[in-house]
């Protein structure tokens, strides 16, 4: 094939390495999405039918660009094509032809987080423990937890590792009884249910082993015990799995992610050819030199070293300051300086940190200079209370015993249906073992209901009624149908008395018209749209944090970021601050430095390799505790990325109106 012209040896030997267990070693900024992409154009040549490829990644976002990729490589016309997609997508895909095997409904309802909450609470009240004993949030991660860890409510009590948790397991029961009674699941189900139909029914899972002849897993470090499950059940017979990886940016721990799995994978699956992709193109030699030599202080990683393609004499640079008011004011001092004296983009500038504290001191200082930040990672957009609103009304529509939606929208916009008539309803429904929606019609003739509130409810039905009829009648116009709804229940006003400020109300209708561009969107996507596919589509992506970050992504300014949020991306200029011992490694890893130094090594080697062409890193020598300054102690990863046995010296004043790239001083720091 042409296209491997165009690739490296490492990369070419991995893309024609098309049979038995592949593990690919992917330094950052190695290629490894071409790598991945065009071996399935590759198989696709060697005779491999496209439909029996599976290749599978973990956001949406990475799984719509490898799929891009492909189309590119493959042509569009291509009658049958590789299944791309998210792990969660994968399991909803099998859940949806053969949860019935489980007791669900093939039309089952994904569940967001607030109806998760509303779940939970339901579930603590049954069992009489108050949200001082245990907040429906806090019983909502431990629950998260037992099933990425395959725990089931039955086990869930031996489980339990102290008071909380104790409590969590009979809470968990119910929460679970009360998910399936309501035709529900949550995101974890998808994955927790696929397992169980993989481990009891044998029949199902020879369907899926027969489905794909090929599997790839894109950033397999990142996988946890039950991805691995589903993905050593599916290539068990044929052992054409092939994952690409780096377990030096395994950052994942805390969501169950197990870096064992790409550590141990040539001994889980003997015979595996392996790859390293060691060369990088984003990032000058002093920044890979800081990188490689930091990394190497894990005692358990695969032996690799990250080779630079592009030189950069003065690209690092390491300063320290009194306290983190000078950090910032001199951070932004000097970004202030870059931007007005070299023309650079605010843009291709990002200030990484560790925790969600440390940004605020960088905030003030970038307001007072003027200068324009996005501040990545506030609220998901799937959270908002417009978009929630907006999302309960068409869960409704596509499912009208879908109660906890039901409930959420019956007076909102108020429509004169009080807490009084709700509880009236919920009684007849428990009364009846029915549904809210289903006692309706007959609670418009009962006397013991005021007449308004008959009217209102009247109303409320019959709106439910004609746009679930038109949302069915007309799935190529339903960006159309939303907007219409949304003016016959004048959910601008709802929005106009619920925040004071314009720019707020703005920003909220503005919100509104982004879903319904989604809707837009997905109508000219799929070839058959349906409302529940469009749901579907929104549950999973609601938990896509890589559709948030794209939308602040775009904003034009400065970015402000977690190391965990940074994963991915890269910029020309990276200021990564305070890099001290308590904040980086953090003071939490310190309790178990065994277990989570090696951890907290990799997020700093995952901020280093962020940069492009500069890299400033950045400590306070005192920070303030609890109203008072306190010492602190440098991070003991830049003594392992220099090699220097004492703290470094203060530098301040005399580089804060100079480009670091041209200063001689800046390249000894990294040397």
């Amino acid at each position: 094939m042409n296209h491997l012209a165009e690739l490296n040896p490492a990369q070419r030997e991995a893309v024609q390495t098309l049979h038995g267990p592949l593990l690919i070693l992917a330094g950052a900024g190695s290629g490894k999405t071409r790598v991945i992409t065009y071996r399935m154009a590759q198989l696709i040549a060697s005779g491999v039918v496209p439909d029996r490829i599976l290749s599978v990644t973990f956001t949406n976002k990475a799984a719509r660009e490898m799929q891009e990729r492909a189309t590119a490589l493959l042509g569009k016309k291509m009658p049958k094509k590789p299944l791309v997609c998210t792990f969660h997508s994968l399991c909803v895909r099998i859940l949806r032809q053969e949860i019935t095997a489980l007791g669900y409904p093939l039309d089952f309802a994904i569940c967001d987080r607030g109806d998760q909450e509303s779940i939970a609470r339901t579930a603590l009240r049954e069992i009489r423990v108050s949200e001082k004993s245990l907040k429906p949030g806090d019983l909502l991660s431990i629950i998260s937890k037992w099933k990425t860890h395959g725990i089931h409510p039955a086990e869930a009590r031996e489980a339990a590792e102290n008071d909380r948790e104790f409590l969590a397991a009979a809470a968990y029961r119910k929460y679970q009884t009360n998910l399936k009674n309501s035709a529900s699941v949550d995101f974890d189900d998808l994955l927790f249910l696929t397992q169980q139909l993989f481990r009891g029914h044998p029949e199902v899972l020879a369907r899926y082993q027969s489905r794909f002849s090929h599997v790839q897993i894109d950033e397999y470090q990142d996988t946890n015990g039950m991805q691995f499950e589903i993905v050593e059940s599916l290539v068990r017979l044929h052992r054409n799995l092939c994952v690409v990886g780096d377990d030096d940016q395994s950052i994942y721990g805390w969501r169950g992610a197990e870096v064992k799995h790409i550590l141990d994978f040539p001994q889980m699956f003997p015979g595996t050819h392996v790859i390293r992709l060691e060369d990088n193109y984003r990032c000058t030699d002093k920044i890979l030199e800081l990188a490689n030599q930091l990394v190497k202080h894990n005692r358990e990683r695969h032996n690799k070293k990250l080779v630079a393609h592009k030189v950069g004499p003065n690209s690092v640079r390491i300063s320290e300051f009194p306290d983190e008011e000078t950090e910032a004011v001199e951070v932004v001092r000097e970004i202030n300086w870059i931007i007005k004296s070299k023309n650079v983009d605010p843009a291709d500038i990002a200030i990484l940190f560790r925790t969600n504290e440390q940004p605020r001191v960088f905030e003030t200082e970038l307001r007072r200079a003027k200068l324009p930040y996005v501040l990545l990672g506030s609220m998901s957009f799937f959270d908002r209370r417009e978009i929630r609103d907006l999302l309960a009304y068409l869960k409704v529509l596509a499912h009208p015993e879908d109660e906890i939606s039901l409930l959420r929208i019956i007076n909102v916009p108020a429509r004169g249906i009080g807490s009084g008539t709700v509880e009236k309803l919920l009684s007849r429904a428990v009364q009846q073992k029915s549904r809210v929606w289903q006692v309706i019609p007959e609670a418009l003739t009962d006397p013991q209901l005021p007449p308004a509130a008959r009217m209102a409810l009247n109303q409320f039905r019959n709106l439910i009624l004609k746009y679930r009829e038109q949302f069915l009648a007309y799935p190529q116009q339903m960006s159309r149908l939303v907007k219409e709804l949304l003016q016959e229940i004048n959910y601008e006003a709802e929005v106009r008395k619920q925040y004071d400020e314009p720019a707020e109300q703005d920003q909220r209708m503005e919100s509104l018209a982004e879903l319904t561009n989604a809707l837009s969107q997905y109508e000219s996507r799929v070839a058959d749209p349906t409302l529940n596919g469009f749901l579907e589509d929104s549950a999973l992506t609601g938990r896509d944090e890589e559709i948030d970050k794209d939308e602040q992504l775009s904003r034009q300014g400065i970015k402000l970021m977690t190391l965990h949020s940074a994963k991915g991306l890269e910029f020309n200029r990276v200021f990564l601050v305070g890099m001290e011992e308590g904040l980086l490694p953090h003071r939490r890893a310190l309790e178990d430095a065994e277990q989570t130094i090696p951890e907290e090594r990799r997020l700093c080697y995952v901020g280093i390799t962020r940069a492009r062409d500069h890299l400033t890193l950045t400590r306070a020598t005192s920070r303030m505790k609890w109203g008072k300054p306190r010492p602190t102690m440098p991070s003991r990863f830049l003594y392992e990325m220099t090699g220097r046995q004492k703290p470094l010296n203060v530098e301040g004043e005399e580089h804060a109106d100079e480009e670091h790239e041209t200063e001689p001083e800046d390249v000894d720091a990294a040397s």
